[in-house]
């Protein structure tokens, strides 16, 4: 039933998908409590308070132009998206280089790994949704040409070291909570939040150049820009400081179009088995 709404509204304009999306943020921050209360919280300890109205919004345009990036043609797809500074990507692809992809939740996130498919192969990293019903839906919308998915378990990461190591790019969402023993603590816009490891070790394993890539929303339905843009930091010393300076540049990105981040996810919970901040590292 879901494959199937989505497949209808993939047929209506990005425009039309963007303004259902708007009112679809404001019904969800209205109607949930504890969604008004995350969004704004996050938002407001970021220093980005101003932003809650138009971050409301986008939140519910980044619900429905699923439909389209992931049931429309391809081509149709990427007719609506200008990738910016491709030709920086290029050289570390013709210089034999492997990639590691970063993309944060920013903006149109699901967008960005199937512009670089179209280009080159890409292997990125996938965690099967908690919904059973979004699992076919969502594989096959990022199985496609170029795209390979990498489950997100010891497996998979081996998957995508080999990848590395034959100087092809991967991709990895560096602001989700990982589980247990797949992370550390590290500052994430002045708050402490269980950060990856994985990145860091992924690009120091392969020898592989970092690049930051997000999609931003065009106002009025536009499309999207697909920005590339080089990471530019060392990742010296411990794992925490390796976090910490992931964390640093996600930041960076997510102050070019705050409004566009998903302000509404979890990112400081605590997982199973992982101690508090205040009884773990010190950067």
């Amino acid at each position: 039933m879901l494959v199937i709404l989505f497949r209808t509204l993939s047929k209506l304009p990005l425009p039309v998908l963007h303004v259902m999306g708007a009112a679809l943020g404001w019904f969800a921050y209205l109607a949930s409590p504890s969604y008004r209360r995350l969004m704004r919280t996050n938002l407001r300890a970021a220093g980005f308070g101003r932003h809650l109205s138009a971050a409301i919004a986008e939140s519910g345009k980044s619900i429905t132009e699923l439909a389209f990036v992931w049931c429309a043609p391809p081509d149709k797809v990427a007719r609506l998206a200008t990738d910016e500074n491709w030709d920086y990507v290029q050289s570390v692809l013709d210089a034999g280089r492997g990639i590691v992809f970063l993309t944060p939740h920013l903006g149109c996130f699901e967008i960005t790994a199937q512009q670089i498919a179209l280009r080159t192969k890409l292997t990125v990293m996938y965690r099967p949704p908690k919904q059973a019903a979004l699992k076919p839906l969502i594989e096959g919308a990022r199985a496609r040409h170029n795209l390979h998915l990498a489950p997100a378990n010891l497996s998979g990461v081996r998957i995508l070291a080999k990848c590395l190591k034959r100087g092809e790019p991967i991709g990895v969402l560096p602001d989700q909570v990982p589980q247990e023993g797949e992370g550390v603590w590290a500052p994430f816009f002045g708050r402490p939040a269980y950060s990856m490891t994985l990145p860091a070790k992924l690009a120091q394993m392969g020898n592989a150049e970092i690049i930051l890539v997000y999609a931003e929303r065009r106002p009025g339905g536009q499309g999207f820009i697909v920005r590339f843009v080089p990471f530019g930091e060392k990742l010296d010393g411990s794992a925490v400081q390796q976090a910490s300076t992931i964390n640093r540049a996600m930041e960076q990105l997510i102050a070019r179009c705050p409004a566009q981040y998903f302000w509404s996810y979890n990112r400081y919970k605590q997982p199973g088995g992982v101690a508090a901040p205040d009884a773990g590292e010190k950067a």
